[in-house]
């Protein structure tokens, strides 16, 4: 059964952490390819589902070091039904794919229950298209029937709650947001931005956020930011009330642009004192903001940097 889904304990104010970017750090740091990029894949690989533990052991090792909360993500960003053709699946497999993702994260949370703070169960939920460089604008309507299917199926599992991650345009989120609501999911919202703190569809970051709350009539958790350097947005955020609504953020190591990212052929993993300090100036910025990792070039060591940097 959910632990938390009828009340998320990272609401309380407490520092939680994340994992980083899991594709970019098995795929460079350690040599393990991820079909389409798409990281539930490796579950039924022996050694693909080894990284994995391995991966994620030393991420809850972390906040039981530091006595923290943890927000454990299944590996589900991909796993619904736009990327079938690409991965050569079918629904229903897909639909396995999501159960058996939230059975391992459930799995991985059993040998870590005497963390001092809450582990969280968490179900990731990708865009529909590509999250550097949508294809097309998305109606509400048309994502609240879409993702309506990914969300049922992470509702018939332990989840504790389930995240947009790396959202485009305010009208995907809010369909997403309208379809968890139905299923009684609480869901957060993670949105991308450019380097000019805009989100890809043009949108400001402020105007996104006051979008979903206005259409949703508030429903979402609360908002994050990933798949973006602090120097991208900083200069946007504030003390305004839309900002207060951001709770968490999910950094890129690389000040490198999206386009800039999706033509890499080597890693930009950044500095990760340097990318400490940048959460440091956000959190001075915010200082409501409680949920810690990283996102694409980041590691262990990112976060490691963050947790310690954010928690003086």
């Amino acid at each position: 059964m959910p632990t938390y889904r009828s009340g998320l304990p990272q609401l309380g104010g407490a520092l939680y952490l994340t994992d980083a970017g899991i594709e970019t750090d098995l795929i460079f740091n350690k040599g393990i390819e991820i079909r389409e990029f798409a990281a539930h894949t490796l579950l039924p690989d022996p050694a693909g589902r080894a990284a994995l533990v391995d991966y994620f052991r030393r991420f809850l090792s972390l906040a039981r070091d530091l006595g923290t909360g943890f927000v454990l993500d299944s590996q589900t960003w991909k796993a619904h039904t736009h990327w079938a053709d690409d991965l050569q699946t079918t629904e229903s497999e897909l639909a396995q794919a999501n159960h058996d993702a939230v059975e391992f994260i459930a799995g991985i949370r059993a040998e870590f229950v005497e963390n001092a703070g809450p582990i969280v169960l968490n179900g990731l939920i990708g865009p529909r298209g590509d999250a550097y460089a949508p294809e097309s604008a998305i109606a509400a309507d048309e994502a609240e029937n879409y993702h309506a299917t990914q969300i049922g199926w992470l509702a018939d599992t332990d989840v504790d709650m389930v995240t947009a991650m790396t959202f485009t345009q305010s009208t995907e989120a809010i369909g997403v947001v309208r379809a968890a609501v139905t299923a009684g999911l609480p869901i957060v919202v993670s949105f991308t931005v450019e380097t000019d703190g805009s989100l890809p569809s043009g949108e400001s970051l402020g105007a996104a956020i006051e979008a979903v709350d206005d259409a949703t009539n508030g429903a979402a958790a609360y908002f994050m930011v990933n798949c973006a350097h602090p120097d991208h947005f900083a200069h946007v955020v504030g003390d305004t009330v839309w900002a207060h609504r951001i709770r968490g953020l999910r950094c890129n190591a690389s000040r490198q642009s999206h386009a800039e990212l999706d033509e890499a052929e080597v890693l930009d993993d950044g500095d990760a004192e340097e990318l400490a300090e940048g959460y440091a100036r956000l959190v001075e910025a915010m200082p409501w903001v409680n949920v810690f990792g990283g996102c694409c070039g980041s590691d262990l060591r990112h976060v490691t940097a963050i947790a310690q940097r954010v928690s003086s």
